[in-house]
């Protein structure tokens, strides 16, 4: 049996910053045509998100991107693999990726590579947790929370499946 998670932000403090950050990336320039959620991990942080953006009037457009780096694992093997891509939709626009932990950046750094190879015209980048590792490959244009160390779960983000429904965001002991 694991151990269960010591919660670290709360549904409140969620809900908070969610609102903040899309009132920030409302107000930013070039403003966003597409959001581009990552698969799995990104999927509640995105939902969150979108509707947060509809408040600003921000009513986007969604093209999935599926990429896996964990697997089952709490370290990320290095090599990203790609689901599904980006479509065409991307082409000429500005896109919003969004995921739900930064770790080392590999991800992100993936993320950005394809749409830019499918011609979008800019990508920015939002995540709900940026554990600002000294070695990532790349920070995130914007996120809920920064520095957490340690595996966390909740929220989207799981432990080999385990945890991903959670409502808020904990660290396992």
């Amino acid at each position: 049996m694991r151990a269960a998670p010591i919660p670290l932000f709360s549904e409140g403090d969620i809900a908070a910053r969610v609102s903040a950050l899309a009132g920030a990336i409302a107000a930013a320039s070039p403003k966003p045509d597409i959001a581009a959620p990552i698969l799995v991990g990104g999927f509640v942080f995105a939902a969150d998100l979108l509707r947060a953006l509809s408040h600003y009037g921000l009513d986007l457009q969604v093209d999935i991107l599926w990429l896996r780096s964990y697997g089952s694992k709490r370290e990320s093997g290095g090599d990203v693999s790609l689901i599904l891509g980006p479509s065409e939709n991307a082409r000429g626009k500005n896109v919003l990726v969004i995921d739900g932990v930064l770790d080392h950046g590999r991800t992100l750094m993936k993320a950005r590579q394809l749409f830019l190879a499918a011609g979008a015209a800019s990508v920015t980048s939002v995540v709900a947790v940026d554990k600002s590792r000294k070695d990532a490959v790349l920070r995130a244009d914007y996120a809920a929370f920064a520095g957490v160390s340690g595996f966390i779960v909740g929220y989207g983000m799981d432990d080999a499946g385990a945890g991903r429904g959670l409502p808020y965001i904990g660290v396992m002991p």
